[in-house]
């Protein structure tokens, strides 16, 4: 914040599968990367986002739930996700994932909410392909951890393997770190911060054990 005005959200170069959001609760006010804005089918720049053209956007058979979402982060917060469709300005369905957490002032109050878009569609992308190959000697040194750290966004997120790769190059160019880096700081606090409920548990040991299971034939 600044100014009680919001600083603009950085694109970083990221893919554009793959763009920020943050969203000021005492203004009301959103801001969107130049990424997101593309998502929606504009130019970036070419509008200013509002609670309502966001809702504008949504798919009629997810809207009720998205607004449902929208009300939860202006008024209370805290870290969110929802998978849901948007429709474009050219009348094109495209399936995102928001990934979103709150945004404290020096007091500790909740002031608004930040996050990123993934576009999940599956189309091919030669901007993702640039990146990656960017980046092939610090994957090949790297792999152990970054492809650890991909499982676990798309077991999370339910997404490809592609959009997991999406979300670490974003986060790496975002926050000026090595991908590599990013990946080790993922796995590290998962396995510190995330615990398993114990039902989930359970449930993934009969996954496990099934799939162990070697065929009667």
């Amino acid at each position: 914040m600044t100014n009680g005005r919001m600083e603009r959200v950085s694109e970083s170069g990221a893919p554009h599968r793959v763009g920020g959001f943050r969203y000021s609760r005492t203004d009301d006010e959103w801001e969107w990367s130049d990424n997101v804005a593309t998502m929606h089918g504009y130019h970036p720049g070419e509008v200013v986002p509002t609670t309502e053209l966001l809702l504008s956007h949504k798919h009629p058979d997810d809207r009720h739930y998205v607004s449902q979402t929208l009300d939860a982060i202006r008024t209370s917060g805290g870290p969110f996700s929802s998978r849901h469709r948007i429709i474009d300005t050219h009348g094109v369905t495209r399936s995102v994932i928001v990934v979103g957490d709150s945004i404290e002032d020096e007091h500790g109050e909740v002031t608004g909410s930040a996050g990123f878009y993934i576009d999940v569609t599956e189309t091919l992308d030669h901007t993702v392909k640039e990146t990656v190959d960017e980046l092939v000697d610090e994957i090949s040194s790297s792999r152990a951890a970054i492809e650890q750290a991909k499982g676990m966004l798309m077991i999370v997120y339910g997404i490809s393997p592609e959009r997991a790769f999406d979300i670490l190059i974003w986060c790496s160019q975002q926050q000026n770190v090595k991908l590599r880096r990013i990946a080790e700081q993922l796995i590290a606090r998962a396995r510190t911060d995330f615990v398993l409920p114990g039902g989930l548990r359970s449930q993934f040991d009969h996954v496990l054990l099934c799939s162990a299971e070697t065929d009667p034939q």
